[in-house]
């Protein structure tokens, strides 16, 4: 237990502060009570999930299938609840989220509408010290960080943004009361996954929806459905089995169809047309396992990407519409987006499509948006330009380490983690699916469960073996983040600007952040662990 400070009460510190109440927050409070911690949750909405509490627009949709984008952790929990489609949308999994945080009471220890603006290391006490923008201060000899990769919204300002009369709403921040868009003329700007989930249904709704796209994307169809009864049992009857088969696939998931070890350069015209085909009918990411070389060689992720574009040109009536939607890069390089009904919304007589990519937005107007010579009268503006990824939340902290380091500065060129867990200069700072870790590139609950069990269990041997902090060393960081840099390089991820590189967001240093492949991870994690903590300096 950490030392106590004398101005201190025994009611501001605690073992463990946890800082996000979303799957990996709620998880890590499961486990910490386990070991017998006192633990603290710090979360800055009013309500448990996370994204899923934030990412309330119309059309969020998960898009792991319902069956594996659940915890695993306990049994009972996996018999007991019940989805109803195949990919659940948001509200059904933030329903999810509080039941679980119901079922083990984790609610007691979680205090809500708190943002923590600063965490501190002290050497002496060898404690953590925590400031809220509540004015309260406590300590805590460990600090998790289960912030999310997807929480920090990017939010460019426009010229002239701040003059609009009408509302404007992101679509990682959406009200919780919803947004009524009927007989309004509705701006979107942004194409990525959740201007590709909501576009459709605010075309539904609103009486004009104009959309602004800087960049084309890929989009496969999701083919969502409600999940049968039987489908349901059937995995039940089994779900440990299935647990344990779908951890040794690289993302951490199974797909309904198997992947096809044929390299696709090897495959007939015809061949690669009928396997094409019937994953695109199947819908989801079973498409980029359609050949096995999709995602190394540009070659043969070439006939993917022309196979996609001639779906876009049979779905959208006008060429010239297509044309705009149609990607010129590689398939596979930015996360690729399931759809429901994408790319035919933009054959209604009342959706328009303005490409950006060379002139982009001169200025936010008070009734509308400027591109060039012509002006969009618009009501609403939706800005679904996704998040600064993976760093963003926790650069928004002023975390300190030893001498003062500010998490800031030593990300200067990017981000520097050993194994997505330990930061140099960092003791007793853990972070969640961090940067250097699988994490968006899986089935993210999957991925937050191995690293809470992992840390889990570092607390535990610590606390066998008496050693007070655990801290990455320089040497380890510095070799992984070019082990991770290493492995993307033989993929096609790099090849294009993406959110994975942070490449979205301006002035960001250019890394790739994820690693790529879950089993071969997992087996590094558990050998570290085996050899006392291997690239950890035990204090």
């Amino acid at each position: 237990m950490p030392a106590q400070h004398p101005d201190k009460t025994p009611q501001n510190v605690f073992d463990i502060v946890i800082i996000g109440a979303g799957f990996a927050g709620l998880y890590m409070l499961h486990k910490a009570r386990k070991l017998g911690l006192h633990a603290r949750v710090f979360e800055v909405g009013e309500g448990v999930g996370g994204t899923w509490h934030w990412n309330r627009y119309p059309g969020a949709r998960c898009d792991v299938e319902s069956m594996q984008y659940s915890y695993q952790f306990d049994e009972d929990l996996q018999q007991e609840w019940e989805w109803s489609e195949r990919y659940s949308g948001q509200p059904e999994i933030l329903r999810y989220a509080n039941h679980v945080a119901d079922r083990f009471n984790l609610r007691d220890d979680i205090q809500f509408e708190t943002r923590v603006e600063s965490a501190c290391f002290d050497e002496a006490e060898e404690t953590w010290t925590i400031s809220t923008d509540r004015h309260e201060t406590v300590s805590a000899q460990f600090v998790v960080m289960a912030t999310g990769c997807l929480s920090s919204t990017n939010a460019p300002v426009f010229p002239g943004q701040d003059e609009f009369e009408g509302d404007i709403h992101h679509t990682g921040r959406w009200p919780r009361e919803g947004v009524d868009f009927s007989g309004k003329r509705v701006a979107v700007i942004g194409t990525g996954s959740s201007g590709i989930q909501a576009i459709p249904i605010i075309a539904e709704q609103a009486d004009h929806l104009t959309v602004f796209q800087r960049t084309a994307q890929y989009a496969i169809p999701a083919h969502n459905r409600p999940l049968k009864a039987e489908e349901q049992a059937t995995v039940k009857a089994r779900y440990s089995e299935f647990r344990q088969e779908n951890s040794l696939y690289p993302n951490g998931f199974s797909l309904r169809m198997p992947l096809n070890e044929m390299p696709a350069l090897e495959a007939s015209e015809d061949e690669r047309a009928t396997e094409y085909e019937a994953r695109w009918a199947e819908g989801g990411f079973t498409f980029s396992w359609s050949f096995a070389d999709l995602g190394t060689n540009l070659e043969a992720n070439a006939t993917a990407a022309s196979f996609v574009r001639n779906k876009i040109h049979e779905i959208v009536e006008d060429p010239e519409t297509a044309k705009k939607l149609s990607p010129d890069s590689v398939i596979g390089c930015k996360r690729l987006c399931l759809d429901t009904g994408y790319f035919k919304t933009f054959n209604r007589p009342d959706v328009d499509l303005v490409d950006i990519s060379q002139q982009g937005i001169d200025r936010i107007t008070p009734t509308g948006i400027q591109c060039g010579s012509e002006q969009h009268e618009v009501d609403i503006l939706v800005l679904a330009t996704g998040f600064d990824a993976m760093t963003g939340t926790l650069l928004a902290m002023d975390i300190r380490g030893r001498n003062g380091l500010s998490l800031t500065k030593q990300w200067e060129a990017g981000p520097r983690t050993y194994l997505g867990l330990g930061i140099p200069a960092f003791p007793n700072l853990f972070t969640i699916s961090g940067p250097g870790s699988p994490s968006v590139l899986t089935n993210m609950i999957v991925s937050i469960e191995q690293h809470v069990n992992w840390i889990s269990d570092c607390l535990e041997a610590m606390r066998a073996a008496g050693h007070q902090t655990i801290e990455a060393s320089e040497e380890a960081a510095d070799a992984w983040v070019a082990h991770v840099n290493e492995v993307a390089d033989q993929t096609v991820y790099p090849s294009c600007n993406s959110w994975y590189l942070g490449a979205n967001v301006p002035g960001k240093p250019r890394v790739f952040m994820p690693l790529l492949g879950f089993p071969p991870y997992v087996e590094k994690c558990d050998e570290v662990a085996a050899s006392n903590y291997e690239g950890f300096v035990l204090g």
